[in-house]
């Protein structure tokens, strides 16, 4: 193998597991030890500069972060990141005089935003501070989107919503709220020099089953149910209420449907539960109040007897995998069975919806009547006309959204200055020795064996009575000190210097993973096998050295590397270092 070249940023970026695993790249060790240092507030901006919605994300995000974390190859659970994201959230000061100043002397340049969600506003807050003249507008009363409408306020308080919304509108954004947009050509005619479109993803899938249209106004689409409930347009539910679907919207409406009347609430889901696309942590959330989730169950048909609604009928089925773990539904050949109820929420999934732009535009869709967007610029055929969020390729996530923007915005730049929007903005990049004295470093390097702690809930009796109670308390200080300590500082890199190195071996003695082999070169596949402890993740690198004078390389697994620095520590000749890698996402006109 080749000698890793650790000047390359995505090298060490990689080896972060939690920022890499983010779309928005948070530096999530960097915020993580400076909320353990009580610096609430710098942890908050940290977060604010790349995922926008710290204290939103902190109660709602679906942590793509936490299932790369590195603790969780310790213990069964990694660190809590996410609900820590809310810890500096909830303690900060204010951060008003942080914020990036929006000059009064604009460019001259004007962007319309179709949609008020989390991608449409981090364009926003990219492009505000550059002088841009910013038009948004949205068919709802306030910015934010579908977390304004579809998150419950049990999971995300109105309050921590309109705050981290209005630090970017309150920088200037001219907003046309109530505003249905049900033309793209006439957004066209007001010869804006470019267009975001982050309208989401905001219809609902029905099922059309028989007896739908008998059961009328019984059934109800998931997500605009939850904006219903959201705009206070309805507020109760029958007593016995079947949430059709198996992701997290379901869990959002199950958990809506006890708050407004629903006494006998159930989930009823085709696959088998370990195969739903909800969060384990949603699924819990839902049980916990009550809630059954029923699942290998498919629906068959909404029954109505003598004018009056009944309920729905099932065929249970057995799920059978392939050789390559594909899954079929069978029947078991067993009699359909009648869940009775007064209310159906069906959460089986959302798609686009896009009848407000005419086809004649210019912008191209494909089969499925989604735009052909650029996977790197976001670009349409539109040479002006952008796309983020679910609106680009189709659902996802808030924090994925943000990551859209970001990106959005860096080629929104680009056009408006007559750049090439192909070209992406290098990513800031800090490497710094820790080294504080022989055994020292400035970061906190012990591995002790420390479970996650739980994230308290309210009284589950008061929960239930208001919708808009929040459940989840958040950790007290204590705590968040206690799970912040469960870091084990990934970005903290072990770089190796071999003009130091004596072949000592020390640090193959030290290092409690065995991840360190000093052997003879050779093909990454043989190399893997011939490791101390064989490498078998291939999704991460090898760090391989040049060749040392006994003409073996250095290779270190960096999978199995727990960051401890005992190898530094042990090493007699400081061949072996512990140097902070910092990595930022590069935004609009830095």
């Amino acid at each position: 193998m080749k000698a890793t070249n650790i000047k390359n940023p995505e090298y060490f970026h990689k080896v972060v597991d939690c920022q890499y695993a983010c779309p928005a790249h948070t530096p999530v060790p960097e915020y993580i030890r400076l909320i353990a240092r009580e610096r609430y507030t710098d942890a908050y901006m940290v977060n604010w500069e790349s995922n926008v919605f710290p204290g939103i994300l902190g109660r709602t995000c679906d942590r793509p972060c936490e299932p790369a974390c590195r603790r969780g190859r310790v213990e069964d659970e990694p660190v809590a990141i996410c609900r820590l994201k809310r810890v500096a959230a909830d303690n900060k000061d204010d951060i008003q005089d942080r914020l990036p100043n929006i000059p009064d002397k604009k460019n001259g340049k004007r962007v319309a935003l179709i949609g008020g969600g989390p991608a449409s506003l981090t364009v926003a807050r990219d492009l505000m501070p550059l002088g841009y003249s910013i038009d948004l507008y949205d068919d709802q009363t306030g910015g934010g989107g579908m977390m304004k409408s579809q998150i419950p306020s049990f999971r995300l308080p109105e309050s921590v919503l309109n705050e981290e919304v209005d630090y970017i509108l309150d920088m200037g954004v001219v907003t046309h709220f109530n505003t249905t947009v049900d033309s793209l050509k006439e957004i066209l005619d007001k010869k804006y020099d470019a267009v975001f479109i982050g309208t989401g993803a905001p219809r609902g899938k029905d099922l059309n089953l028989a007896g739908q249209a008998d059961a009328g106004a019984h059934i109800h689409i998931g997500i605009d149910w939850l904006s219903s409930v959201a705009f206070e347009h309805s507020n109760n539910i029958g007593k016995r209420v079947v949430v059709l679907g198996g992701g997290n919207t379901a869990m959002d409406c199950c958990r809506t449907a006890r708050r407004l009347g629903g006494e006998d609430v159930k989930v009823i889901v085709r696959s088998p539960f370990a195969d739903m696309k909800a969060s384990p942590w949603e699924k819990e959330d839902a049980m916990h109040e009550d809630i059954p989730i029923i699942d290998n169950h498919v629906p068959l048909a909404f029954v109505v007897e003598d004018g009056k609604f009944i309920g729905v009928t099932f065929d249970r089925v057995d799920a059978v995998y392939d050789d390559d773990g594909r899954r079929q539904l069978v029947s078991t050949g067993e009699d359909p069975v009648l869940f009775e109820c007064d209310d159906v929420l069906m959460a089986i999934g959302q798609e686009n919806s896009f009848p407000w732009i005419e086809r004649d535009t210019g912008i191209k869709f494909d089969e499925w009547g989604m735009p052909k967007v650029d996977e790197t610029t976001f670009q349409s055929a539109i040479k002006h006309v952008f796309f983020g969020g679910d609106a680009a390729f189709g659902p996802k996530n808030v924090i994925t959204a943000v990551a859209h923007g970001h990106q959005a915005a860096v080629s929104i730049d680009h056009f408006c200055n007559g750049k090439n929007v192909t070209e992406r903005l290098a990513p800031g990049v800090t490497l710094i020795s820790q080294k504080m004295g022989i055994h020292e470093w400035s970061y906190d390097n012990a591995v002790p064996i420390d479970l996650r702690y739980v994230v308290p809930q309210a009284d589950k009796a008061l929960t239930l009575k208001d919708r808009k109670v929040e459940v989840e308390l958040g950790y007290d200080l204590k705590t968040a000190y206690a799970e912040a300590e469960r870091c084990l500082n990934c970005d903290v890199q072990t770089v190796f210097e071999e003009i130091r190195c004596i072949e000592c071996d020390a640090c193959i003695d030290i290092c409690p993973t065995d991840c360190i082999t000093f052997t003879p070169n050779a093909e990454e596949k043989l190399l893997r096998k011939k490791l101390s402890a064989t490498a078998t993740n291939l999704s991460q690198d090898l760090y391989v050295s040049e060749e040392l004078p006994t003409h073996r390389v250095m290779v270190k697994d960096e999978d199995m590397c727990l960051h401890c620095g005992l190898c530094a520590e042990r090493c007699p000749t400081t061949a072996w270092d512990m140097k902070k890698f910092l990595y930022t996402v590069t935004k609009a006109g830095q």
